[in-house]
């Protein structure tokens, strides 16, 4: 990937990971259910050199100093990661005409991770099946990365625009 197009794909990343962000914030100050703490995924990750993967539940674990900034630039970093996936997988093509498909494909596919590692590790179980409302933990899951999705599409676009302005 040329330096200039892993440059998009990470202002993507971040635009994306905000649009995110912004669904969150909704979700919890209009719908009342707060988003996933990302404290959580830092004292997750600062207790894997430990030994400790997974947990029963999290909250039960305690806390590490710094977990809520930790949780913040990591949840970016992930987000980042996502996006330079989805511009390797469709390529500079995609960044020149963005297309919503492939970036709500990309927002839906990416809720394997938590699904899949995460929710279980923090002792949530395999889809939040551990959690006192599964089904709507894992909608709020899915309309949290079809966010992320749309978010892809928006700064896409944005740059596109941006590029074809200036």
């Amino acid at each position: 990937m040329e330096t200039s197009m892993g440059l998009q794909a990470i202002l993507v990343g971040i635009g994306a990971t905000f649009i995110m962000d912004v669904w969150g914030w909704l979700q919890k100050n209009i719908f009342n259910s707060p988003p996933l703490n990302y404290a959580l995924i830092a004292r997750w990750l600062a207790f894997m050199p430990k030994g400790q993967l997974v947990h029963r539940p999290i909250m039960a674990t305690p806390s590490i100093r710094g977990e809520k900034p930790l949780g913040w630039v990591l949840h970016y970093l992930i987000g980042i990661v996502f996006a330079l996936t989805h511009v390797f997988i469709w390529g500079e093509a995609w960044l020149a005409e963005p297309s919503v498909i492939p970036a709500i494909f990309t927002g839906i596919v990416t809720l394997v991770f938590p699904f899949c590692i995460i929710q279980p590790c923090l002792g949530f179980g395999v889809a939040a099946s551990q959690t006192p409302r599964p089904w709507k933990a894992r909608w709020l899951s899915f309309l949290a990365h079809s966010a992320y999705g749309i978010g892809l599409f928006g700064s896409a676009l944005s740059l596109h625009i941006c590029s074809v302005i200036l």
